[in-house]
């Protein structure tokens, strides 16, 4: 009977020992999957801002070129504007003479109908058609700054001749010839003012002509 006490006893802590191994290595398989576990997750979510920076980036970036372009691009061609060219031009010419002036006057109005803005300095060529030749007119020599003439806008300039008071038919005018500033294309027009010039000893013209913007600027 003792012998088998002994034996029960010995096989008792056998069992406990097994038990106790296993529930140890069943509390380290459990350690391990949530070591292994946690560290995926951490993996996951790390990856995935990383992946959402790199998209907030690539956005920036595009709007970033975005925005460059955009500021590149400007409605002057490197803010600088051109000259006026006659075909852009709509040119005009009208009686401007005021009672009691020493000399008779008619105003030329440049209209800008280009579809931009443009430059426009110095004197018009102006020739007059006579039935005795060609009449050319000489600057007055006043200054001639440069003006920017908005798309839709005007601006004007004077022709100035003196009177016919001779009491003959004097040299009769049939037409006017008008050249914008640094152009070659002239455009003919009507002559709106007094139907004659008197008749000069051929010491020079009587007819002179002021710069851009001498008789005033429309809108």
């Amino acid at each position: 009977m003792r012998v088998n006490k002994v034996t029960i006893a010995a096989l008792a802590v056998v069992a406990g020992l097994s038990l106790t191994a296993c529930q140890n290595d069943d509390a380290a398989a459990t350690d391990r999957n949530n070591a292994s576990s946690s560290s995926s997750k951490g993996g996951s979510t790390s990856g995935g801002s990383a992946q959402g920076a790199a998209k907030d980036s690539a956005g920036n970036g595009a709007a970033d070129e975005g925005q460059g372009t955009v500021a590149g691009t400007g409605s002057n061609e490197n803010g600088t504007i051109g000259k006026c060219r006659t075909d852009e031009l709509e040119v005009t010419a009208q009686d401007n003479t005021i009672g009691g002036d020493e000399d008779n006057t008619v105003a030329v109005t440049f209209t800008n109908g280009g579809g931009r803005d443009c430059s426009i300095a110095g004197f018009a060529g102006v020739d007059l058609k006579t039935d005795a030749g060609t009449v050319s007119a000489e600057r007055t020599g006043e200054p001639a700054p440069a003006t920017v003439l908005k798309d839709g806008k005007s601006v004007s300039f004077f022709i100035s001749y003196p009177a016919n008071d001779t009491g003959g038919s004097g040299v009769r005018v049939t037409g006017l010839v008008v050249t914008p500033p640094n152009e070659t294309k002239s455009v003919t027009l009507d002559w709106p003012g007094a139907a004659s010039l008197p008749v000069t000893d051929g010491s020079g013209t009587p007819v002179k002509v002021g710069p851009i913007g001498s008789a005033g600027q429309g809108g």
